[in-house]
């Protein structure tokens, strides 16, 4: 028997890119036992282990992974469940490469551990054989509201209950989840499989989660607090208020939003035969923008049968989407045209979009956020012919709630203000994820939920 490589991951299995390019079903197809027990054995087990210091909600990664290696695939859930409310679906959509495998002791003379994968494959094993948290004993009557079952809401949701709080989630959509549910893709997370398992793990918990409420319409919160017996409230309501470039021709039939094309296509099910929501389908289509969610609504367009471009302003070394998915997108046939930035969208006589006209760029020197900024180069534009353009350009939050609730400061991007424990100007209310970054992953809108439960709990006991 051959000695175990273990310098290099085990590959992880993937639909073929051809195959999946015609299909909504997840790319990544996971371990199975036999390979997430030969990954584990790769890890070190160090004592200071730098990955859980790479972690934003701080799994003890060496122990889970020490029990996944023996076997003892529930003992490995227990662990990862003591910090995650939603493992199955960070194992998925994490940017563990710039995170906990980004510091692995074990990729600086090789490859990092495959952490991601198998946190994923501890969850997955989990759901499949009925493995569910334990809710607490008894509650302590306090109650808690939380604004929004995102990522962020549900983590802090899932702490506080855990606590012994009785929490109370305030969703917007007719379904909880988030982004979860409306922005990533189901070739990326699967709705049913993960992401609703993962929340009914919550609501296991002791969390009621009622859908259909918009916080400053359907109620305040100086009505939960004042009228409801609320003790205090945590806003994580995302950002969900697309950015536009401003550029001719952008009010032109054909010109969406990454959020309205993918909440069309993730949360009302448009790609599915059995569902009548409509959606664009172009034949040729332009996403500018270079994050995930470009990757994503790039993808969905293929995978809808769209001849589909990325148009992006820097270069590959520049763009902010997992280096995973940029990987896959070109795999199935997504074209990159970088270093290049839209000037004007061309439309035809009856206001749709026939084509855009894209001007050329180089790198200079670096901006505020470090990366070179890009430079126009004269007399280099050119035109794409195009009947479709997704605009990717990240979101800010939603002002409906700061504009209705006194006394809540908010900075000059509409983005709520909160110190580290989450606490915002008002007292009793608390606030993390989107609503106070803008838009950022998945994983930091969970360390910012965490992070607010426990100011919760500080505030709560202290009273």
């Amino acid at each position: 028997m051959m000695a175990q490589d273990m310098l290099h991951k085990i590959p992880v299995r993937e639909q073929e890119p051809k195959v999946r390019a015609a299909n909504f079903d997840e790319v990544c197809l996971g371990y199975n036992e036999e390979e997430a027990v030969q990954e584990a054995a790769r890890c070190l087990g160090c004592k200071k282990a730098k990955c859980v210091e790479g972690c934003p909600v701080s799994i003890d990664i060496p122990s889970f992974v020490a029990h996944v290696k023996e076997k003892e695939f529930a003992k490995a859930a227990e662990v990862i469940a003591q910090s995650s409310a939603l493992p199955a679906v960070c194992g998925r959509v994490c940017p563990q490469e710039s995170q906990c495998e980004g510091v692995c002791v074990r990729g600086k003379k090789g490859e990092a551990v495959s952490i991601g994968k198998l946190e994923r494959f501890v969850a997955d094993w989990s759901r499949e054989h009925g493995v569910s948290p334990t809710p607490p004993s008894k509650t302590n009557g306090i109650k808690v509201a939380v604004i929004g079952a995102g990522p962020a809401g549900l983590t802090c949701a899932g702490d506080l209950a855990r606590l012994g709080y009785e929490v109370t989630i305030f969703e917007a959509l007719h379904e909880p989840g988030g982004v979860l549910t409306y922005g990533i893709p189901e070739f990326r997370l699967p709705k049913e499989k993960v992401v609703q398992k993962e929340i009914e793990n919550v609501r296991k918990m002791g969390v009621e989660i009622e859908t259909n409420v918009i916080v400053g319409r359907s109620v305040t919160i100086d009505g939960l607090m004042d009228e409801e017996g609320f003790s205090a409230v945590f806003i994580g309501s995302g950002a969900g208020l697309p950015r536009f470039m401003g550029i001719p021709g952008e009010n032109a039939n054909g010109v969406f939003s990454a959020n309205e094309f993918l909440t069309r296509n993730n949360l009302m099910k448009a790609f599915r035969d059995d569902y009548d929501t409509p959606i664009w389908r172009g034949k040729e289509v332009i996403v500018v923008g270079g994050g995930n969610v470009a990757m994503d609504a790039a993808r969905t367009a293929l995978r809808l049968g769209a001849k589909t471009w990325i148009v992006y302003r820097r270069s590959e070394a520049e763009l902010p989407a997992r280096v995973e998915e940029v990987h896959h997108a070109k795999e199935e046939g997504v074209v990159f045209e970088l270093l290049t930035n839209p000037v004007e969208i061309l439309v035809d006589d009856e206001a749709n979009v026939r084509g855009m006209i894209v001007r050329k760029m180089e790198l200079g020197e670096p901006d505020a956020s470090g990366r070179r900024r890009p430079v126009e180069i004269p007399g280099s534009d050119y035109e794409i012919t195009c009947d479709t353009v997704i605009m990717s350009l990240g979101t800010s939050p939603n002002p409906l709630i700061a504009g209705t609730s006194k006394g809540l400061d908010v900075d000059k991007y509409g983005c709520i203000v909160a110190d580290g424990t989450g606490q915002t100007s008002r007292k009793g209310v608390f606030a993390g994820g989107d609503a106070v970054t803008g838009a950022a992953t998945v994983i930091l809108a969970m360390e910012a939920g965490k992070a607010g439960a426990k100011g919760i709990h500080e505030y709560l006991s202290d009273r």
